[in-house]
């Protein structure tokens, strides 16, 4: 239907590929440990919409710009560099410095608004250059050469792949809550994750801002 083939395959795939780690995941990780899973689950939804925008893009062609300007691939991937060594910054100079507010400091030392969380989820993932070129990449080797709107079949699987991630998320988000529930008012445990969210969002920006298209 629509040109799409092997739609089961794309599920699987889908989601073994969502079992990478990388910045989506520690952010959700570590939104869910300082405020729970209400967080986690606004910081998730905000980390699928930035998708959609790549997902959109990809089905109008305009991912193909990221793919053959190197100005323009420069531009996304310093960007979204800088945001996660920003959220690496924030965490390292976070300090748990009380029991009671301890399980406050996965990523910052005061609760977020849903809008802050779902701000930083979306920017994570709509400033990652890479996700649009790995749709550009991936989705299409599930549609027809012949298929008779491929902008169409493009949207469909990249609705799947959005629900799919959804629901690997709230997995994740689910084992954080059972993590953090375990670890709660631990204000040593809380410093130490603190110190190794920073270090693995800067890692992961100064990786993304050095990044080639290949």
């Amino acid at each position: 239907m629509f040109g799409i083939h092997d739609l089961a395959l794309f599920i699987l795939s889908g989601f073994l590929l969502n079992l990478t780690p990388g910045p989506d995941s520690l952010l959700i990780m570590g939104k869910t440990g300082a405020q729970g899973w209400r967080a986690g689950s606004m910081a998730t939804l905000g980390v699928c919409n930035g998708m959609l925008v790549h997902i959109v893009a990809a089905a109008l062609g305009l991912s193909a710009i990221l793919a053959s300007s190197a100005v323009a691939f420069t531009i996304i991937k310093v960007l979204g560099g800088a945001y996660l060594i920003y959220l690496g910054v924030r965490a390292l100079l976070t300090k748990a410095s009380t029991v009671s507010n301890a399980e406050e400091n996965a990523l910052t030392p005061r609760h977020e608004s849903y809008r802050q969380l779902f701000a930083q989820g979306f920017l994570s993932n709509a400033l990652n250059p890479k996700v649009a070129l790995f749709f550009l990449a991936f989705v299409p080797q599930f549609i027809d050469h012949d298929a008779p709107n491929k902008a169409v079949a493009f949207l469909i699987l990249g609705a799947v792949f959005y629900i799919n991630s959804m629901i690997y998320c709230h997995i994740l988000i689910a084992l954080t809550a059972v993590a953090r529930h375990k670890l709660k008012g631990n204000a040593k445990i809380s410093a130490v994750l603190n110190k190794v969210l920073g270090t693995l969002f800067i890692s992961l920006g100064i990786k993304l801002a050095l990044a080639s298209r290949g």
